[in-house]
């Protein structure tokens, strides 16, 4: 954890250089320290149809295609609140399905790191766990299938923008039992948009005093047969950024 003076409140609204002070300051994690998620007081915001399968993968979750066909085309991006950083959690610490959803994926993101002027202050590994089924019933869910109890995963650690180049090799797998029920791999080559234009179009009539995290949407979606199940193993590794795993648990309660 960091000291006071060194909170990430402090560092983004200042507008500090992370690789300056993480070269200053390399400390081991001391004995029964617990690595939490690397967000403190930032609104989490994310951008979606970023990437051609995202795009496909919601046309097939959608009743009506036409909103992600055109969002995908359209020189203004998708953007949406995902969670607030206290609603965040960390590696190792559970991540939710929803039980009045039928099928649900995690989206493996990378994760700008944005500092009070919008400019990219770091990296971190992202995951965007959405309700496929809510969603696609109706586009105005979104808020529903995105946002609710262990909706949103990130960490293990902050990577200072200057210390590792794009693009990223983002790898995930999901484990069930002993097995490895899905693995696949995309790269951030393959996003129609680039991460400043996602930030400044996050940042169009918006201020973040304190900086924000912005998830850059997901090019690994599981087929329409794949659900995510209580028990689960996420495992999500960016090239250079870290390796994120949370297990799976389900919340809330069938409604109807």
């Amino acid at each position: 954890m960091l000291e006071p003076q060194y909170s990430l409140d402090r560092l983004l609204a200042e507008r500090t250089s992370l690789a300056t002070l993480a070269s200053a300051h390399e400390e081991a994690m001391p004995d029964g320290a617990r690595v939490v998620a690397p967000v403190e007081s930032q609104e989490v915001w994310g951008a979606g149809v970023t990437y051609l399968r995202s795009r496909d993968a919601r046309r097939e979750e959608a009743v009506d295609p036409t909103p992600y066909d055109d969002v995908y085309e359209a020189e203004r991006p998708e953007i949406f609140f995902k969670a607030p950083g206290w609603r965040c959690v960390g590696p190792g610490e559970p991540i939710a399905i929803r039980r009045d959803s039928a099928w649900n994926v995690p989206e493996p993101e990378l994760t700008l790191v944005l500092d009070a002027g919008i400019r990219i202050a770091g990296y971190t590994v992202g995951n965007d766990i959405s309700s496929r089924s809510i969603e696609g019933e109706n586009t105005l869910y979104l808020p529903q299938a995105k946002t609710y109890e262990g909706s949103c995963s990130l960490g293990p650690c902050i990577v200072p923008v200057e210390d590792v180049p794009a693009p990223f090799t983002i790898r995930m797998e999901i484990v069930r039992g002993d097995r490895v029920v899905f693995a696949e791999e995309t790269s951030t080559d393959r996003m129609k948009r680039e991460f400043d234009e996602l930030a400044r179009w996050l940042a169009n009539a918006l201020t973040f005093p304190v900086g924000a995290l912005l998830l850059t949407g997901t090019g690994i979606v599981p087929e329409p047969a794949f659900t995510l199940r209580p028990g689960d193993v996420v495992r999500i590794d960016v090239e250079g950024v870290g390796t994120l795993a949370n297990p799976v648990v389900e919340v809330g309660r069938t409604l109807a």
